[in-house]
């Protein structure tokens, strides 16, 4: 069904103006700025009122209305029809009467003798019958052309128009009923001829071979009462008849509009159908008609808007002769040699006109054919839409001002609504800024509060619940914050979890519904960094309300979380683990969930983070110290031991001994102190408490480590003045076997104390005493022996000085091989080959195998010569220098008080015989003589 308009368009204002001139009857041409001398009117014999015509020149008129012309035919011109894309014309005309009417094509580019070059002539009837050329029109492609006759014939020229040998001439289309209109439409490839006769109306498919027809209606038209509009109308073509007009596509009618009156012209300009009609019922008044004229026969000239369906220009002209379009403004030529122009206004007057009239949808219709930009549409909507508020209608505004969102600022419609009678209306408007996601936060804030004011559940579940992320036309955050304020926590939960604004979700959870299980729950299916950080938040208030589940939580989240998903542990997903030290604080009032979490974390993690243990073993401490049950203490006593054992403390020693000692956990304070090799306090600790025999014991395993122990364990017994006599006697064994002290100082100590007798050193001293004397007389016996060996070496010398020395050696000394020339012997006894010598000696002054001997000889000899040099330059910085006290700091410094240890053989045999070859190695050491 096609759409049929038998209701005339409403009338607007005057959209032209008009001034009139006289000049000569004219046609307009596109291309070239003047008019051509000749119409298709409707009966071609009125030309011959015209001698200018008869005589068939073309006259052409430019806008300064200077007319030239020139010859075309020999008798007339009766049809001419110009390209809008070339400066081609076709004319129709007569050169002889009686004979076929000839039709000329003209190239005004080019001339010939001054005339345009005429570049084809041929008959306009192919066959041998005369008849009148009622109608002519070319395509603009200049490949087809077509003329109708009054006998109801069509003939179709296809090719070149321009000339003979491209182009052929067929006859299109027979008919009974002469032919008033023809049309070209291109659509795409495809090109159609529109041909209309006083009866039907039909269209051909003149681009293919066959020329496929469709008959489009059974009623036609008359001659100039047809036409083909713009793209705007879709290139319809045009019928005008008695009744209505009616509009055709290739294949089919489409609308008609009831336009009454006896059609007389019809013309397409600019987006507007021009009728002129004869109405002799309703004649409007006339701006061109003077008041002396007396016609009873008027001729009404209307122009068409069909896209806005409105009359946008009517008046009355007596006897038009044609409608022409040019230069941008509609001609009607009259009868009477007048020329009147119709200047279309500018839109924004049309606009203006409209406003006063109050006509804004006809305006928001012209501004839309215009194509008016947005910004002047938006204009109008806003103008529409005050002007519908002042008037009361809410409503009509509302939807108005819908249609300026994008271009109006919000904030002055949303000012007009504010009142609380006008609820619907701000939301209906609000609803639509969202929708095009054009409203910022607080748009959304005002949008939820009237939902929440009018209790529209439904229509705030329909705003909220959206299907996707790309759907969501607010903030979220904005609308949380409001649903909450007004208490819809469920519309607020439903918006936080499905926009993932977990941090609102758990605040409402916990902070509005109290439901601490499901905020657990929604931890739980979190991904394993929000997880963390929610539970570093609101640890503390769950573990307050629900510890076990908040400790299960926190052993998966600290071990191997996965987040849960519908119950279910996504047990494919890589596992995740946080820092178990980190949720410490938070079982800060629960200490049974803290020491379950830390043993669990112990057990299952080995690795974990240092804190958890040294948590675990203050927790494990306290539980111990407050205990009472001594059964429950012991064991304990024995999980803290199995801490500590466990060589996690290594690296915080400090920190656990501190625990133990604020504790008071005494086995756990020793075993430390041993661990970290503290001797002494664990000397001193077994001293406070009075435990003797631990204090022995001490000094048994760690003396050789600490020899001082013995000291103090001495000089503490010494202080006591109970009787101490066996632990007393035990430190004095240990200390004389191992030379520890001077029995001066060993005295010296024991005399502080009264109950330490002469008996409980007697046994001391007199093997002191025993030792000293069998050292003195292994000194005097050593005296003796070097006395005795010094006066050898003398002798030896002299001897060496005296006489001479024998080698008597057959062996090398290193390869042991027999001795061969060349050799070399030195007075120490020893004789080498020549090569042995010089490949395995450092000089030339050395005998390789005694070199060693006499190296340990010269260190000791330099050794006591510079301690002796250091000794005379110590005394003598001391007693020059005014501060002493820096002088031995310095010596302290540079290490010349540290005790210095010759390691020698002990057997006093090794170490007289070493001396004395040491002292003839000397001797000899300094002379040489080789053979």
């Amino acid at each position: 069904m096609k759409s049929v308009c038998r209701r005339g368009p409403c009338r607007a204002p005057l959209w032209f103006s008009w001034s009139s001139r006289v000049v000569l009857w004219s046609t307009g041409r596109k291309k070239e700025v003047h008019f051509l001398t000749c119409y298709q009117l409707s009966n071609p014999g009125r030309l011959l009122d015209y001698p200018a015509h008869m005589e068939g020149q073309i006259w052409f008129l430019p806008r300064s209305l200077q007319l030239t012309g020139f010859q075309a035919y020999k008798l007339r011109v009766t049809h001419l029809y110009q390209l809008k894309q070339h400066n081609i014309l076709a004319s129709v005309g007569e050169d002889e009467e009686g004979i076929n009417p000839l039709v000329k094509i003209w190239n005004l580019e080019k001339r010939d003798g001054g005339n345009p070059l005429c570049t084809r002539i041929f008959p306009a009837i192919p066959g041998t019958e005369p008849t009148v050329v009622s109608c002519l029109t070319v395509h603009e492609n200049l490949n087809f052309m077509a003329i109708g006759f009054t006998d109801g014939s069509v003939t179709l020229n296809k090719g070149d128009i321009t000339r003979d040998r491209h182009s052929k001439t067929q006859i299109l289309h027979k008919g009974n009923y002469p032919v008033t209109g023809l049309a070209f439409r291109q659509a795409g490839k495809t090109t159609h001829l529109f041909v209309v006769t006083t009866e039907n109306v039909q269209s051909y498919i003149v681009s293919g071979k066959d020329y496929p027809r469709v008959e489009l209606d059974t009623h036609g038209c008359g001659l100039r009462c047809s036409a083909l509009s713009d793209p705007s109308q879709d290139l319809q073509f045009i019928v005008a008849g008695d009744e209505c007009v009616y509009l055709y596509q290739p294949d089919e009618r489409g609308p008609c509009f009831a336009f009454e009156g006896h059609k007389l012209i019809a013309h397409w300009f600019r987006g507007y159908l021009i009728i002129v009609s004869r109405d002799r019922k309703v004649s409007p008044k006339s701006e061109f008609t003077s008041r002396d004229s007396q016609s009873s026969d008027k001729q009404i000239l209307n122009i068409y808007d069909l896209c806005n369906k409105f009359i946008a220009y009517s008046t009355v002209f007596e006897d038009v002769v044609d409608v022409l379009a040019e230069w941008g403004s509609l001609y009607v030529l009259t009868r009477d040699g007048r020329v009147h122009a119709l200047q279309e206004k500018d839109t924004q007057t049309k606009l203006e006109m409209l406003f006063k009239k109050n006509l804004f949808e006809m305006a928001i219709n012209l501004a839309k054919s215009q194509h008016l930009d947005s910004d002047g549409l938006a204009q109008i909507f806003m103008q529409y839409g005050d002007h519908l508020y002042s008037k009361g209608n809410h409503d009509g505004a509302v939807q108005q001002y819908i249609r300026t969102i994008g271009k109006l600022e919000p904030s002055y419609v949303i000012r007009k609504f504010l009142d609380a009678q006008r609820i619907h209306n701000l939301t209906a408007y609000l609803q639509t800024l969202h929708r095009q996601s054009l409203a910022n936060a607080d748009h959304t804030t005002l949008l939820l509060n009237c939902y929440t004011k009018l209790k529209d559940s439904s229509k705030l579940e329909e705003f909220i619940k959206t299907k996707s992320e790309s759907e969501v036309h607010f903030d979220v955050e904005t609308a949380i914050k409001v649903l909450r304020q007004a208490g819809y926590y469920s519309h607020a939960l439903y918006l936080a979890e499905n926009h993932a604004h977990h941090e609102w979700y758990l605040k409402i959870q916990l902070e509005d519904i109290k439901n601490y299980q499901e905020a657990l729950r929604y931890i739980g299916k979190l991904p394993f960094e929000q997880a963390e950080s929610n539970m570093k938040r609101y640890g503390k208030i769950l573990m307050h309300h629900i510890p076990e589940q908040t400790t299960q939580l926190l052993k998966g989240l600290c071990t191997d979380y996965r987040p849960s998903l519908e119950g279910r542990s996504d047990r494919e997903a890589p596992g995740c683990r946080a820092n178990s030290e980190e949720f410490i604080p938070i079982f800060a009032n629960n200490p049974r969930e803290l020491k379950a979490f830390l043993e669990h974390m112990s057990e299952v993690q080995p690795d974990s983070p240092q804190g958890i243990y040294d948590t675990l073993l203050e927790l494990r401490l306290q539980n111990w110290a407050h205990e009472k049950d001594p059964q429950v203490k012991e064991k304990l006593h024995a999980e803290a031991i199995s801490l500590l054992k466990s060589g996690r403390f290594c690296d915080v020693f400090d920190k656990a001994l501190v625990l133990c000692q604020m504790h008071d956990f005494q086995d756990g304070v020793l075993y430390l102190y041993e661990q970290g090799k503290l001797f002494q306090q664990i000397m001193h600790y077994h001293m406070q408490h009075e435990q003797y025999r631990q204090v022995i014991s001490v000094c048994e395993r760690h003396g050789e480590q600490d020899p001082s122990l013995w000291e103090q364990a001495l000089s503490y017994f010494a202080r006591k003045e109970e009787d101490c006599k066996e632990y007393v006697a035990a430190v004095l064994k240990h200390i004389e076997n191992k030379n520890l002290m001077p029995p001066l100082l060993v005295v010296q100590t024991l005399a502080h104390n009264s109950t330490a007798t002469l008996s409980v050193i007697r046994d001391y001293l007199v093997q002191k005493l025993q030792k000293q004397s069998q050292q003195i007389a292994q000194d005097e016996l050593r005296v003796r022996r070097y006395r005795e060996e010094t006066t050898r070496i003398r002798q030896e010398i002299q001897e060496l000085k005296a006489s001479p020395k024998i080698f008597q050696k057959t062996k090398c000394s290193i390869c042991n091989s027999a001795l061969e020339l060349p050799s070399v012997h030195f007075l120490c006894g020893h004789s080498f080959h020549q090569h042995c010598f010089e490949s395995y000696s450092e000089s030339d002054a050395d005998c390789p195998t005694c070199l060693p001997e006499n190296r340990k000889v010269m260190d000791m000899i330099r050794a006591q010569e510079q301690k002796r040099d250091l000794h005379d330059q110590f005394q003598h910085q001391l007693k020059c220098s005014n501060d002493s006290f820096s002088v031995i700091a310095d010596y302290f410094g540079r290490g010349v008080f540290n005790k210095l240890t010759l390691l020698t053989d002990p057997p006093t045999a090794r170490l007289t015989s070493s001396l004395e070859a040491g002292l003839q190695r000397d001797l000899l050491m300094h002379s040489r003589r080789g053979t």
